[in-house]
């Protein structure tokens, strides 16, 4: 059995239940067919509650382990045990009217990550926001919503920052284009608080922030924004998040993860240093 972290979210606790679930399997010769007809169900359903994208429930994950020919009490215990862990609504449970789908996963992930990295082109990063940055930059995206659905999405997005201040925070690094520091969204005075905001969260010793000057041209990622976290659990692999209009891409595969990691990696060569951003970012206070 994998070592379990004990601040993982129930997100990566289903990921890595999946993975657990997909061993034991293919450790017996089993296809997911014969997997999904002894829980009543389909390859398509093994093969999600392997990825980690359902939920699980007792009697299926038990009647797997004993055609997986689990018979041990005490792993058969872990195992279950950490069905009833993966199956707790997480934080953001109250906010399932506001978020799709596609974006729960992402929140849960980013809960459990030890480390994110994230390449912005339009906007500061939703974890770096303040409030009324926030409030602006949602109110122009949810044209037609009532003040109460807007003043619930901003108070999920201060939520969801409160990674960056707990002790077992993930290290989190940004790269931003100028460009979105320049346009001054909610207005001259809100940019104003939202570039001292940044400047103040240089001081934190898990943010560091880099941003891609206009003097640099063009670059790796013109293809638009991406995220890519990892995470403390060695059976987790590391996760690109793209995110498109309505849906998002999840991308675990090696190959794509390192093209990636390797775009990252040029972005961060070609930004300021973090001395060099806080010039930066002054100047573009006073630009303002």
């Amino acid at each position: 059995m994998t070592q379990i972290q004990a601040g993982s979210g129930p997100t990566a606790l289903r990921i890595l239940l999946g993975s657990q679930l997909r061993k034991l399997r293919e450790s017996k010769g089993i296809s997911r067919d014969e997997a999904g007809h002894c829980i009543r169900g389909s390859e398509s359903k093994i093969s999600r509650m392997e990825l980690g994208r359902v939920g699980f429930k007792e009697r299926d994950v038990a009647d797997l382990l004993a055609l997986y020919g689990v018979e041990d009490e005490e792993t058969r215990g872990q195992v279950m045990s950490l069905v009833e862990r993966a199956n707790e609504p997480g934080w953001w449970h109250r906010f399932n009217d506001l978020l799709p789908s596609w974006f729960q996963a992402y929140v849960g992930l980013e809960e459990a990550a030890e480390r994110i990295r994230t390449y912005e082109v339009q906007f500061v990063p939703g974890l770096l926001q303040t409030k009324e940055y926030a409030r602006a930059v949602i109110t122009a995206g949810a044209v037609g919503a009532a003040p109460e659905e807007i003043a619930r999405r901003v108070d999920l997005r201060l939520e969801r920052q409160r990674i960056l201040d707990g002790e077992s925070s993930p290290m989190f690094w940004a790269v931003i284009d100028e460009a979105a520091l320049r346009r001054p969204i909610g207005g001259v005075e809100v940019m104003r608080g939202q570039i001292q905001h940044l400047i103040d969260l240089m001081n934190q010793p898990n943010v560091t922030i880099q941003v891609i000057p206009f003097s640099f041209g063009g670059h790796a990622a013109e293809g638009g924004a991406f995220s890519i976290l990892r995470f403390a659990d060695p059976e987790l692999p590391d996760i690109v998040y793209v995110e498109q209009l309505a849906s998002a891409l999840y991308l675990d595969k090696r190959e794509e993860v390192d093209r990636y990691g390797e775009v990252m990696e040029r972005l961060c060569a070609v930004s300021t240093t973090p001395a060099e951003t806080v010039d930066l970012l002054r100047q573009i206070m006073t630009d303002l």
